[in-house]
């Protein structure tokens, strides 16, 4: 029987732990012979990522126990963080933990009287604490020896840092000796990716860039020769630079290089041949073949031994399609899922991802090309409750100022148990996702149906400067932070509002990161005065001239001259933006979160912003996880978050909420 009860008061059996055991992912997906490997997150181990082992007859295991992590802090993002080979006795596992940064070589069926011995350090621990970081490492046979990024910090600032391509020799000389630490470039580029070895092993390509450049502005497709004493030598440029950025670099069977460059305006799939510099388009198309580099080792195509390349594809959603490079045509890989991450696999004919829908988390995935089948082989989706509580999107283009476009997927509330009595509109959240230069998936979310499940509405907004529309669409955000992606948002909940779709006294906006600036700069710009009535900020920027140089991490040292503009006029546009500047305009209650050991968000912005509040009589509350770093991952946290947010929403729409105590200071 469906009772009928206000919004924002609807029972759910969707709970706080329901969403602490769903957040996050599987990711990282590898081979070894013939096994897949991955990490997984372990939200109530301390937020840690196990080492994930799939065995011949499909069971799978985790390989390390607590408290070995499986992450790295390259670029404080992170990137792939382990690889394997065959050994002599089973596979030989080499991985960065994230406690101290080193690389760990690891033989989980090592010989008898070794079976449960620890890893083995194959780096030195660093003057400077983590200073020394390794990510996408590759095992190189040949010269018994690791090839991996390394990120080396030569003094406190976060600025004090270099990068080259190194070699760690894998019998653990290197442990207690840096000397023993092969460096394969200069560090003349500032950033730059793991190699990628040539089929033959005689050539190895990366993709390097320098600053003011973002992954994603600007790259370079870097080839070098690999000599047989293991050194890389007549290193060039063959493809990207000029505004071109390149995502991802794999060698073809024939001594070509496959790339996925935005040449076009979108990132296409082209190739070159490193010897003369000859390149070409392999399927020229309106619609996304990568995405933004946010972290090392993603990967949105792969060449299957056929010489056929499995790719992830599409505008907005990015599907699965295999193309024959004999008929040069795009085929569909058919399933229920909609979206497929940056990160393929391919042993032979098949290919092995990570998918998922509006009705189902991220699962392993096996495609077996030759075949046309598919399968889920792990991590499988499993309805916690029935799948009626689950939201369902509603995808739309609204119109922004001047007639642009602006995407995002709306979630009406849903729950088969109630409805709301006639003529009432449902309180609506408009979720930024962070980057900004990223985008936001309609994949099944449990904390989003938290909300819908009981009564609130969602819109995730894929404001300009959003990824997975062509590069025009996500440049649309260049020198306009705090500005377009406000009014985005804003020309979003206004039209819900003004077709009946939600309530306009009762609108919210929140997010993190990047969204937890434009959630923040929403209180305070012209541009939404008066829309919302209360607000969510998570581990914030809120200050864009304190967003720059040794002020934030090294990655994003110079992302804001993008954003916002050149130094000569960032401090001027920083002040008519940054909430912190413009305190006195707040005017409605809001929810501060914040980890206290963020390096890419640290705690110091949110706390002159809280300076600047005080005894303005606007009721807000400031919760600080210890532990946390950029993004909540303990389950704890996850819950008090959760928790906090709904008190609020309770608090400002006035309906019941949960049992928890939120105090609000004026």
């Amino acid at each position: 029987m469906v009772q009928q009860s206000p919004y924002g008061t609807w029972e759910s059996p969707i709970t706080t732990a329901m969403v602490a055991a769903s957040d996050g992912r599987p990711a990282h997906l590898g081979a070894i012979g013939g096994e897949l490997w991955w990490t997984e997150p372990r939200p109530t181990e301390g937020g840690r990522k196990a080492l994930v082992r799939r065995r011949p007859d499909g069971t799978a295991e985790s390989v390390l126990p607590a408290p070995w992590n499986v992450r790295n802090r390259v670029h404080e993002y992170g990137g792939h963080p382990w690889a394997g080979t065959i050994g002599e006795h089973g596979p030989l596992v080499v991985f960065t933990n994230y406690a101290d940064q080193r690389l760990y070589r690891f033989e989980p069926d090592g010989a008898a009287e070794n079976r449960g011995a620890e890893p083995v350090p194959l780096t030195p621990l660093p003057a400077i604490s983590a200073g020394l970081r390794w990510c996408e490492p590759v095992v190189v046979e040949e010269f018994d020896e690791v090839w991996a990024v390394l990120e080396e910090f030569t003094g406190e600032r976060p600025t004090d840092v270099r990068r080259v391509l190194a070699a760690v020799p894998l019998d653990g000389s290197a442990a207690g000796d840096r000397s023993k630490i092969r460096e394969l470039t200069d560090d003349s580029y500032r950033f730059l990716t793991g190699p990628k070895l040539s089929r033959s092993g005689s050539s190895a390509a990366w993709i390097a860039w320098n600053h003011p450049h973002m992954p994603w502005d600007e790259t370079e497709l870097r080839v070098a020769e690999i000599t047989p004493d293991g050194r890389l030598v007549e290193t060039a440029t063959v493809a990207g630079g000029e505004g071109e950025s390149i995502a991802q670099v794999e060698w073809a069977g024939d001594g070509t290089i496959v790339f996925a460059g935005d040449r076009t305006g979108w990132w296409n799939l082209h190739w070159v041949d490193p010897e003369n510099g000859n390149t070409g388009e392999i399927h020229p198309a309106d619609e996304e073949f990568a995405g933004p580099m946010w972290g090392l080792g993603m990967r949105w195509f792969q060449i299957l031994a056929s010489g056929d390349i499995a790719t992830v594809h599409g505008r907005g959603e990015s599907r699965l399609g295999v193309f024959d490079a004999w008929d040069r045509e795009l085929n569909p890989v058919e399933g229920p899922w909609t979206d497929w991450a940056a990160g393929l696999v391919a042993v032979g004919d098949r290919v092995f991802g990570l998918a998922a829908s509006a009705a189902g988390g991220y699962e392993v995935v096996e495609v077996d090309t030759a075949k046309g089948t598919s399968r889920v082989i792990a991590a499988a989706h499993a309805d916690a409750v029935d799948p009626a509580y689950y939201p369902v999107p509603e995808h739309r283009t609204f119109t922004g100022p001047g007639g642009r476009e602006v995407h995002a997927h709306v979630y009406p509330p849903r729950n088969p148990g109630h409805e709301a009595p006639e003529g009432e509109l449902p309180p609506y959240a408009i979720w930024v996702h962070g980057g900004p230069t990223s985008n936001v998936r309609a994949v099944l979310d449990m904390e989003l149906a938290y909300f819908t499940s009981r009564g609130i509405g969602v819109a995730e907004v894929n404001y300009g400067g959003s990824t997975g529309y062509g590069r025009e669409y996500r440049e649309r955000l260049r020198e306009q932070w705090g500005v377009v992606d406000v009014e985005d948002c804003a020309a979003v909940a206004r039209a819900l509002a003004e077709e009946g779709t939600a309530d306009p006294a009762r609108l919210a906006i929140r997010g993190g990161s990047a969204g937890g600036w434009t959630s923040a700069a929403s209180l305070t710009s012209p541009a939404a005065e008066g829309l919302y009535a209360c607000a969510v900020v998570k581990y914030p920027i809120l200050s864009l001239s304190g967003w720059t140089g040794d002020d934030t991490h090294d990655f994003e040292a110079q992302y804001v001259h993008s954003l916002v503009g050149p130094p000569e006029v960032l401090e001027e546009r920083s002040q008519e933006r940054s909430p912190v500047d413009h305190a006195d305009r707040i005017k409605v209650p809001f929810l501060l979160l914040q980890g206290l050991e963020d390096e890419i968000c640290p705690p110091a912005q949110s706390e002159r912003l809280l300076e600047r509040i005080a005894g303005k009589g606007v009721p807000h509350a400031y919760r600080t996880y210890e532990g946390e770093q950029h993004g909540f991952r303990r389950d704890s946290t996850i819950v008090d978050a959760v928790l906090a947010e709904h008190a609020l929403y309770a608090r400002v729409f006035g309906f019941e909420g949960p049992d928890f105590a939120l105090e609000l200071h004026p």
